[in-house]
C-alpha cells in the first residue's frame, strides 16, 4: 500500500505541524476578533470575512459555555421547565396596575392609580394567554383607525364617548374616526388650530407629552407631522384606553399625575396636552403644574383644553358655580406665571402657554427663589415623590431641530454626562449601524410595517432605535434604573422617547403590545438582581403573538435563556457574533409561537 512507503515519523512530525499551525491560526483570529471587539479596529469587513473562512471548530473543546463563567453566585442558573398557560381571565393582567389590589390604597391624590406590584409570593409564573380569536393587529397606518375587536373587546368607550367621536363599534372591528373630548370635529383640524401658534412643522417640536391621552389620537394625528408623543392614562373606568392605544399602533404606557414623578428625565418634551385630562392643576400648591415644567424644554409650551377654561361659557354645564370655575382658571394662570410661562394664546375652549428659554432670571425675581427645588438630580425620578417646587434650568448648548438632532451630539453630552464623551458617542452610533444591518440580514422584517412597536429594554445612548427611526414604526427605549449611566436624557435630546423601568419588575402596560423586543445586555445587567424567569415571563406576557425577540448578550447567559424559553412556546436559535464565532457575546433570535386561552385554563 501506498501508506506503507511512508515514514512513520514523517507522520507524526506533520500531523504536530499540523496542529500547531491550527492552534496558531486560530489564536492570531481570536486576538483579532478582540481587537476588532474592543473598537480600536477598523477592518469591521475584512475580519468578518476572514473570520467565516476560518474553521477553527476541529479543536473539539472549544465550548463558550463553559469558558467564561461569571464571578459569584449566579441565580441565572435554572432548570428547564415547561410554563403552563394562566386562566383565560388573566389574558389583560397588568401585575403593577391591577385593579383589585389598587383598591387597597388610598385614593387621595390618585395613589391607588399608581405602581404597586405584587409581591414575591403573589406573582404568577404562567404565561399570559391571548384572548380567543386575537390576530395580527392592522399594519400602520390602518391600525390607527381600525383595531380588530377580539383583540380588545371591551365596548364601553363606545357607548361613554358615543357623541365624541372616540370610537365606533362596526361588525368586528373598532372604528376610531380621530375624535376626541374637546375636537369632536377629529384631531387633524385641532392640530391645525394649534400650529398656527406653535412652529410644528419645521423640526422645533418633536417630543411631545400628552396626560389623561384616552386613546391617543392626538398622539396618533401628530405622527404624520413626524412628532412623537408619549401618550399615558390610568388604568381606570375608562376601560383600556391605553391598551387601544397600543393596539393602533401609538406610543402609550399606563400612568398617573398622582403622588410620584413621572419616570421621564427633566427637559424632555417640546411640547405638553391635556385636552379635558381631568387633572386637578390647581392642587396641592400647583404640584402638577410643576412636574409638567420639571419636564419640560426651555421654549416648550403646554396646551390646556377643557375644563375650566372657557368658565363663562360652560360652568351651568359642568354644575359649577360662577365663582368656583372662574377661581379654578385664575389659580392656574396664577401657577403658570409664577412658572415663568407666558400665556400665547387662548380662543375658546383652548389656551397655549410658552415655557421661557431663559427663565432662571425670572425665578430669581419677586422671590420666586424660594420655590426652587434643592434636588440635585432632577432626573432621578424611579419612586421619588413629587414635590411643589421649580426645577432650576441648567445652562446648557442648544437643542438642533429634528431631524439633525437624531445624529448631532446631544447638548447633554456637550455639557458633560458620567461616562459618555464624544467620541463613546460617535463610536455607538457606527456600532449600531452594523448590529442593525445584521439585525436585518437575520429578519428581512425589521424596518417594515411588519414590526410597529419595537421595545429596547436597554436603550444605552438610543442608538438603536436612531438607525432603525422610520414612519413604519417606532421604539419605546427603556433606560433600566439600574444602569450605570442615566442615558434617558440623551435618548430625548436625539428626538426619540423612552421611560425609566426596572425590569426586576411588571412594565406599566398591556399584554401584547409589542411586536419586537430588543435587549442588550439585559440579563447580565439583572444577574444577582432578580430571577430570569421572571424577566422572561415579563417580556412573554408584553410581546405579541407571533412577535420577535432579539437578545444579545454572553454565550453563557443565552444558552439558560434559550433553555428557559424552551418551555415558553417560543422557538429560537442561537447566532454568533457579527465579528465571528470567537467574540463571546452572541445573538439569540427568537419567535413567540401563536396561541390564545381558553376557559378551561388550557390553550389552543
Amino acid at each position: 500500500m501506498r501508506g506503507s512507503r511512508m515514514n512513520p515519523g514523517d507522520g507524526r512530525t506533520r500531523s504536530i505541524m499540523s496542529v500547531v499551525i491550527v492552534m496558531g491560526l486560530c489564536g492570531f483570529f481570536y486576538i483579532l476578533g478582540a481587537w476588532q471587539k474592543s473598537g480600536t479596529g477598523r477592518g469591521d469587513s475584512i475580519a468578518l470575512r476572514v473570520t467565516k473562512e476560518t474553521d477553527c471548530t476541529i479543536l473539539p473543546n472549544l465550548h463558550f459555555e463553559t469558558h467564561h463563567t461569571m464571578d459569584g453566585v449566579n441565580p441565572l442558573v435554572m432548570n428547564s421547565k415547561a410554563f403552563k398557560p394562566c386562566h383565560i381571565r388573566y389574558s389583560d393582567y397588568t401585575p403593577c396596575q391591577d385593579q383589585n389590589r389598587a383598591m387597597k390604597f388610598p385614593r387621595e391624590n390618585m395613589t391607588y392609580r399608581e405602581r404597586h406590584c405584587p409581591a414575591e409570593n403573589e406573582k404568577l409564573h404562567c404565561l399570559i394567554p391571548a384572548p380567543k380569536g386575537y390576530v395580527t393587529p392592522f399594519p400602520w397606518p390602518k391600525s390607527r383607525d381600525y383595531v380588530p375587536y377580539a383583540n380588545a373587546p371591551y365596548k364601553s368607550l363606545t357607548v361613554e364617548k358615543a357623541v365624541q367621536n372616540w370610537i365606533q363599534y362596526q361588525g368586528d372591528v373598532f372604528h376610531f374616526p380621530g375624535g376626541g373630548t374637546m375636537f369632536p370635529n377629529g384631531a387633524n383640524a385641532y392640530i391645525d388650530e394649534l400650529a398656527s401658534v406653535i412652529p410644528l412643522a419645521d423640526g422645533t417640536i418633536r417630543t411631545a407629552l400628552d396626560t389623561g391621552c384616552g386613546v391617543a389620537s392626538w398622539g396618533a394625528y401628530l405622527m404624520d407631522r413626524n412628532i412623537l408623543t408619549m401618550s399615558f392614562a390610568p388604568r381606570d373606568s375608562h376601560e383600556a384606553q391605553v391598551q387601544f392605544a397600543l393596539e393602533r399602533g401609538v406610543p402609550a404606557v399606563i400612568g398617573v399625575l398622582g403622588t410620584i414623578k413621572l419616570p421621564y428625565p427633566s427637559r424632555s418634551f417640546d411640547m405638553a396636552h391635556c385636552s379635558r385630562c381631568l387633572i386637578p392643576w390647581k392642587s396641592n400648591d400647583g404640584m402638577y403644574m410643576m412636574e409638567v415644567d420639571r419636564v419640560l424644554r426651555p421654549g416648550g409650551y403646554w396646551i390646556l383644553s377643557g375644563p375650566p377654561i372657557n368658565w363663562k361659557t360652560y360652568y351651568k354645564t359642568w354644575k359649577r358655580s360662577k365663582q368656583d370655575a372662574e377661581e379654578e382658571q385664575n389659580r392656574i394662570e396664577n401657577i403658570a406665571e409664577m412658572l415663568c410661562w407666558d400665556k400665547i394664546y387662548e380662543k375658546g375652549d383652548t389656551v397655549i402657554w410658552q415655557k421661557k428659554a431663559n427663565s432662571n432670571a425670572c425665578h430669581n425675581k419677586d422671590g420666586r427663589t424660594s420655590k426652587m427645588c434643592k434636588v440635585q438630580d432632577a432626573d432621578d425620578t424611579w419612586y421619588k415623590k413629587m414635590e411643589a417646587c421649580v426645577t432650576p434650568i441648567p445652562d446648557g448648548a442648544q437643542l438642533q431641530k429634528f431631524p439633525e438632532r437624531l445624529f448631532a451630539v446631544p447638548p447633554r453630552i456637550l455639557e458633560g454626562t458620567p461616562g459618555v464623551t464624544e467620541e463613546a458617542y460617535e463610536e455607538d452610533k457606527k456600532l449600531w449601524r452594523k448590529h442593525v444591518d445584521t439585525y436585518k440580514r437575520i429578519n428581512k422584517l425589521i424596518g417594515t410595517s411588519r414590526y410597529r412597536n419595537i421595545l429596547d429594554m436597554n436603550a444605552g445612548l438610543g442608538s438603536f432605535a436612531a438607525v432603525l427611526d422610520s414612519h413604519g414604526s417606532w421604539v419605546m427605549n427603556v433606560v433600566p434604573t439600574i444602569s450605570d449611566r442615566n442615558t434617558l436624557g440623551i435618548i430625548y435630546e436625539r428626538g426619540l422617547i423612552g421611560i425609566y423601568h426596572d425590569w426586576c419588575e411588571a412594565f406599566s402596560t398591556y399584554p401584547r403590545t409589542y411586536d419586537l423586543i430588543h435587549a442588550n445586555g439585559v440579563f447580565s445587567l439583572y444577574q444577582n438582581k432578580c430571577d430570569l424567569e421572571d424577566i422572561l415571563l415579563e417580556m412573554d406576557r408584553i410581546l405579541r403573538p407571533e412577535g420577535a425577540v432579539i437578545l444579545r448578550d454572553s454565550v453563557e447567559v443565552l444558552n439558560k435563556v434559550r433553555r428557559a424559553v424552551a418551555g415558553m412556546r417560543w422557538k429560537s436559535k442561537l447566532l454568533d457574533h457579527e465579528d465571528g464565532p470567537l467574540v463571546p457575546e452572541k445573538i439569540l433570535v427568537a419567535v413567540k409561537d401563536y396561541w390564545v386561552g381558553s376557559d378551561a385554563g388550557n390553550s389552543s
